[in-house]
């Protein structure tokens, strides 16, 4: 999301009225010295939190490397941190993605598959769709011989409103290709990945 808002449909003035008619309905006064900027500095947040909705994540797969002496073994990025926010409540998401792939001919910098998970993070999301989107963006774009992501993350919107349960995380898990197909690359990721290590 820009600060640019000429390419949106609401303009940062009409989003900053929008916080201020929120802070409103908490029971507060917007006009109270401490509030004064928040309504800017919410809109502003939001251009970062959400920036990914500017971001197409396949661009930045598309550069690759095809002189890898042959390797075509299983490669995993771990330990991903990202922060999303959920589409249902607005709450953050918080969490580690794990990603790998197989690879055909060509490999991808590892930093791309973080920008990846980023670009599909930084979106109004639910767990499960977010980690498919990740699988198949790779997928697509690198076609490699099979893809795995797992997703290990807390949901505010639980552990704040509702149930109040803290300490509980949501694992996830996507597996295409040969992750799906064969048991023991499905396997091998999994050990890679740990989910069970705390």
């Amino acid at each position: 999301m820009s600060d640019d808002s000429s390419s949106r449909p609401v303009t940062r003035e009409q989003a900053e009225e929008a916080v201020r008619t929120l802070l409103l309905w908490a029971g507060e006064d917007p006009k109270r010295e401490g509030l004064l900027d928040t309504p800017k500095r919410v809109v502003k947040a939001y251009s970062d939190w959400f920036k990914g909705y500017d971001e197409d994540p396949a661009e930045y797969l598309r550069r690759t490397f095809k002189e890898v002496e042959g390797y075509d073994e299983m490669i995993v990025l771990r330990d991903i941190e990202f922060e999303s926010h959920c589409e249902h409540h607005m709450a953050p998401i918080i969490g580690r993605a794990h990603v790998g792939y197989v690879p055909t001919d060509r490999v991808v910098g590892i930093s791309k598959l973080a920008r990846v998970v980023d670009g599909f993070a930084r979106r109004f999301q639910v767990q499960e769709k977010l980690t498919a989107q990740i699988a198949h963006c790779i997928e697509d774009t690198l076609r490699p011989r099979g893809v795995g992501v797992v997703i290990d993350a807390s949901h505010e919107c639980m552990t704040t409103r509702g149930v109040h349960k803290r300490g509980v995380s949501m694992v996830t898990s996507q597996m295409l290709g040969s992750f799906r197909e064969d048991p023991r690359t499905r396997g091998e990721f999994l050990r890679f990945v740990g989910v069970d290590r705390r």
